[in-house]
């Protein structure tokens, strides 16, 4: 394939990886890392190594957006980020000593979970009712916009010690597969810490810029970084999570979740296929 058609098509991929990511909070490394793998067989750890590159520029496009918006919560994204780095330095370290079928097998089994996370458990905002004093002492309970008119929801968080655990869960798989880990960390805010959905997804595409960057940083250093492949994969995941950005705002996108969940299915049940059979 010639170097320009290549050049294009991998960015034209990664837009549609960052639009989807930045609306799911899931991250587009779920789509980017088997788009790369199985569709233009880059070699794995190199596909991880973009994969980090264009989670950084995923989070500084959408998380910039979220932010000023008054969705992400910074104080709840900075201090879970202490698991989350941890977790993707020790993850890191791992995926370079691990054999790439095992991280294809693993990576599509993360991919199945993302599919039921995304179509099963995320369409609540129910108001928090309970009573949590760290909360207030830690001042992470806030308000959000919710409604057409400037009104705004406030909410608590709850369980501060159960999400802290799962993010560093989350920061290993973020540097074992090079991905956001979007889908734990969701599912770590809006299920065990009960913060509003918006709110949890918002604040996920906050955080995984940072935790990719401190797995990045290892990649780089073993030479899994190919600036060539990495560029268009930035770019065009950077385009796609600031149009996502813009559209989570502003809709409910629960068709697309559905449309999303059945595609990184396939996607997940492929790459276990394709790591059992040494294809990657």
């Amino acid at each position: 394939m010639p170097l320009l058609s290549f050049t294009l098509l991998v960015f034209a991929g990664s837009f549609l990886a960052g639009l989807l990511g930045a609306l799911t909070g899931l991250g587009g490394g779920v789509v980017l890392i088997p788009l790369l793998t199985l569709v233009f067989h880059v070699d794995m750890r190199y596909a991880i190594g973009a994969s980090l590159i264009s989670v950084i520029a995923t989070s500084s496009g959408a998380a910039a957006a979220y932010v000023r918006e008054g969705y992400a919560n910074v104080r709840i994204g900075m201090f879970l980020e202490v698991a989350t780095t941890f977790g993707a330095v020790f993850g890191a370290f791992l995926a370079t000593r691990a054999p790439t079928r095992a991280l294809a097998m693993i990576f599509g089994v993360v991919l199945i979970y993302s599919a039921w996370l995304s179509r099963s458990e995320m369409d609540h905002d129910e108001e928090n009712t309970f009573d949590n004093p760290w909360s207030d002492r830690l001042r992470m309970s806030a308000a959000y916009p919710d409604g057409a008119h400037g009104e705004r929801s406030s909410y608590q968080v709850d369980r501060i010690p159960a999400g802290f655990a799962t993010m560093f869960g989350a920061g290993v798989l973020s540097g074992l597969l090079g991905i956001g880990s979007g889908a734990v960390k969701v599912l770590a805010m809006d299920k065990i810490m009960r913060i509003p959905f918006k709110v949890s997804t918002t604040t996920s595409n906050f955080m995984i810029g940072v935790t990719a960057a401190a797995s990045a940083g290892i990649y780089l250093a073993r030479g899994y970084v190919n600036p060539g492949l990495a560029f268009p994969v930035m770019l065009g995941v950077l385009a796609g999570s600031l149009l996502g950005a813009k559209v989570l705002v502003h809709s409910r996108v629960s068709l697309l979740r559905t449309m999303f969940a059945f595609v990184i299915m396939a996607l997940g049940i492929e790459m276990i296929v394709s790591g059992w059979l040494g294809k990657v």
